[in-house]
């Protein structure tokens, strides 16, 4: 094409086409000769490649302040890390020193040397010296395995020149010190001063400096137990010349001369092989970065702190073949990742130390009751002391039970949180609804809830769901967050304030400072500030349960709110807690999904998540937010919004708690003179009949309350010339514990070869009611005060029947299943 193009041009002129002054002026001498010369000049600047290097380097992963926190290995086998944008001064100067002096006065090639080279080669007979300037370095080590003769040196001589037009000498020298070859797969300084020192480049003595300055020269002299004398002698001649040439002083100098050589090189820092991982899956591999030098913002120190407290307890765990920990610590007002450890360092392949767990979904436990807790605050649906039923109960098929198989009959709802109680709030996720539950979780960051509500279902509170350490923690962060603005915006909200955490270091900051206040919110699409201090204040108790039901006091140097889950089958052990400025998520248990025995929250990572924050420097605990508080006056007893019967108690609770609904507890009773009675219009002159509010729970609350809680009063009974007068409801009297639901009952084998017995119980409003028993209309027996019996009936279906003094009469039908 070109050759047509130049045939029509000629034509043109043959033609003329062109005008004859313009062919006289190309037939001119100076022009061709501009042309030629501009012609050379193109050719000369475009002679230089780009890039320079294409040489694979290592993905490597710094903390906040740029130190090491581990790197991988470059595609061609070589430790070479990312291009450096400077040099440090000590190494700077030695390598100037001993490669070349005159490096800062001329354009990239030194007559000088070329010449002192010539005459040095010229009068040996050999090749002595090469009179190469540092830019000629680079350019030979960009143009790899080039052979060393003058037509490759007169090459690499017009391209360092080329080189020098548009690259400062800093930039000349960080290429060379990215680059140089410092012995082995070792390559660039950076590299080397890993694996030769064990520390940063910056960090570097005069005698390393030395060291690393003269070994791209020789770099075989590296290998451990051969040339140690050569590399020696090099060294000190360096630091000679360096004293020589006024960079250090002679105290300096010698004691540079006293350090020893390295060793076997050391290896690389692995304080966080987890998130090196993943920063490579997420941005490396993908191409979201371009850059393999990834900067997070995480703390070093901290970071080797948290490893050093997992190792410890693994240490411990381990003889129960509880194998994997791991812990993330977030910065709450940035929501930055202060430690990411992924996995115990150490844990061996064969129990999946290479897991991240951080990112795995794995059940939840109880982690998500303070998520309900608060929501439900927030719609006024409780107040912080309402009470809950916790008894013995089926929903739908469902027959939750709490930890430690005891109940209260009543409990109050920040009581049941803070002991992590599971049939209140079972019961309470069903009023609040599954379905509306479950988006809220989404939208407040869960991420691994895929799954439609109904396939969850209730126990989607118990850890049926799965979620990842780094999406609660996160949570749990975005609370604390919201919280810590609330005040300083003003009462307004900010809905950027709930998001993910982050582990990538932000040169621009402006993302986490104060929006302005057109961008802030009256209403919060997420988690009031009232209903999230309450939830905290309910979780900073340092009492808490064991698996028994015993209470447990933990030691912490600073005030937080924290919650502990353990997934069903003793899988996973969790531990979240937080405060006004940290967030730190705790998970134990083994990364291949096997349970142990007393793979339990509070036991395994509780203890774990307060190590961590006694590192943690103290802060203050959260301001309460009285702007979106209000006093509300409550009964006494139920901890509702008060009835006119009620015994009045004043507290502070969210506004939406005015849609509370009242106490439904307590109810007038009508009570003769003495108080000890009751009685009816039917049975007692109007005068003497005195009216009395008084608090009453259904019998089966009853029956588990009154044993907790020796101050509750049962209802009097009925004075006898009153109970013929009185209907009573055989529910108002009598509730089953067991069976409470028609249920197959599987009945072991004892060791004598019999069934085992069954213990059926009931609840009676007045204990001192007699009650007859019957199986399938046969009579087996009467209780008083305590009403249980143990029965052995054959196997097969069955119906239960009791009939009280007065009458009231209970059918539960049960089959036998003999095992």
């Amino acid at each position: 094409m070109i050759k047509q193009q130049l045939q029509q041009w000629f034509q043109a002129i043959r033609k003329e086409k062109i005008p004859r002054r313009v062919v006289l002026f190309l037939r001119n001498r100076t022009f061709q000769s501009l042309a030629l010369t501009l012609l050379l000049f193109l050719l000369f600047w475009f002679l230089l490649l780009r890039p320079l290097f294409d040489d694979p380097t290592c993905m490597v992963l710094e903390d906040l302040e740029g130190d090491l926190l581990g790197a991988r290995i470059a595609a061609d086998g070589q430790w070479r890390f990312p291009d450096r944008d400077s040099v440090p001064e000590k190494f700077a100067k030695a390598l100037v020193t001993f490669e070349d002096q005159r490096f800062y006065y001329h354009p990239g090639v030194d007559p000088l040397s070329i010449g002192r080279a010539f005459f040095q080669n010229l009068s040996r007979g050999r090749v002595v010296s090469g009179g190469s300037t540092l830019t000629m370095q680079v350019i030979r080590l960009a143009r790899k395995d080039k052979p060393r003769n003058l037509y490759q040196k007169m090459i690499e001589a017009l391209l360092a020149l080329r080189l020098e037009m548009n690259h400062k000498k800093g930039e000349v020298l960080a290429l060379y010190a990215s680059h140089a070859p410092f012995g082995g797969n070792v390559v660039g300084l950076d590299a080397a001063s890993w694996r030769y020192f064990g520390k940063q480049a910056r960090l570097l003595s005069w005698a390393e400096a030395a060291m690393l300055a003269v070994l791209p020269n020789s770099p075989a002299l590296i290998h451990p137990g051969r040339n140690r004398e050569d590399l020696l002698e090099k060294r000190n001649r360096l630091l000679d010349k360096l004293l020589e040439n006024n960079k250090i002083d002679i105290l300096t100098c010698r004691l540079a001369k006293e350090e020893p050589l390295p060793e076997a090189p050391y290896p690389l820092p692995r304080l966080a092989p987890h998130l090196l991982d993943r920063a490579y899956l997420e941005y490396v591999r993908t191409g979201k970065t371009k850059r393999s030098r990834i900067q997070t913002t995480l703390d070093k120190h901290l970071q080797s702190q948290v490893t050093d407290i997992l190792s410890r307890h693994q240490q411990i765990l381990r003889y129960n073949e509880i194998h994997n920990l791991a812990a993330v610590v977030l910065d709450v007002e940035t929501g930055n990742v202060l430690a990411y450890v992924g996995n115990v360092i150490g844990a061996g392949e064969e129990h999946g130390e290479q897991v991240d767990v951080i990112k795995a979904p794995r059940s939840t436990g109880s982690l998500l009751k303070p998520f309900l807790y608060a929501l439900a605050l927030q719609e006024g649906q409780i107040l912080p002391n309402s009470l809950l039923s916790d008894v013995p109960m089926q929903l739908s098929g469902y027959r939750p039970e709490n930890f430690y198989r005891k109940y209260d009959g009543m409990v109050s709802a920040d009581r049941a949180l803070s002991r992590s109680l599971n049939v209140p709030f079972v019961k309470l996720l069903q009023e609040y609804g599954l379905s509306k539950f479950h988006f809220k979780l989404q939208k407040l960051g869960l991420t691994t809830l895929h799954r439609p509500p109904s396939q969850y279902g209730l126990p989607l509170i118990l850890g049926g769901a799965e979620g990842s350490l780094w999406d609660i923690t996160g949570v749990y962060a975005s609370m604390a967050r919201t919280l810590n603005h609330f005040g300083s915006n003003s009462g307004l909200y900010n809905p950027e304030d709930f998001h993910a955490p982050n582990y990538l270091f932000q040169q621009d900051v402006a993302s986490f400072q104060k929006p302005a206040t057109s961008e802030l919110q009256k209403e919060t699409p997420y988690l009031t500030a009232s209903a999230i201090w309450f939830t905290f204040a309910a979780m900073h108790e340092l009492e808490r349960p064991d698996e028994e039901g015993n209470w447990r006091q933990f030691s912490s140097s600073q005030r937080i709110a924290w919650k502990t889950g353990t997934s069903i089958g003793f899988r996973d052990g969790w531990a979240i807690g937080v405060n006004a400025r940290y967030a730190v998520g705790v998970w134990v248990g083994n990364a291949d999904g096997e349970g142990r025995p007393g793979l339990i929250g509070v036991q395994t990572a509780a203890p774990v998540l307060f190590d961590i924050f006694n590192r943690l420097p103290k802060t203050s605990w959260f301001s309460i937010p009285y702007d979106e508080m209000i006093q509300i006056p409550v009964c006494k007893w139920s901890g509702y919004r008060a009835s006119s019967i009620c015994e009045v108690d004043s507290i502070w609770a969210p506004q939406s708690g005015l849609r509370a609904s009242a106490c439904s507890f307590h109810q007038t009773v009508h009570l003769d003179k003495s108080k000890e009675w009751q009685v009816t219009a039917d049975c007692e002159a109007l005068e003497n009949i005195v009216h009395q509010s008084w608090f009453v729970l259904p019998p089966l609350e009853e029956y588990y309350f009154k044993s907790k809680n020796p101050t509750y009063k049962t209802l009097p009974p009925y004075r006898k010339d009153c109970q013929d007068a009185l209907a009573q409801s055989e529910t108002a009297n009598m509730q089953l514990i067991y069976p409470k639901y028609p249920t197959r009952i599987y009945v072991p084998i004892d060791l004598d070869g019999q069934p085992s017995r069954t213990v059926f119980t009931v609840a009676h409003r007045e204990p001192e009611a007699l009650i007859y028993w019957h199986i399938d209309e046969s009579f087996i027996g009467s209780t008083q005060t305590f009403h249980s019996m143990e029965l052995n009936p054959p196997q097969g279906k069955h119906t239960l029947t009791l009939v009280d003094e007065k009458g009231n009469r209970l059918e539960q039908k049960f089959e036998i299943i003999v095992k």
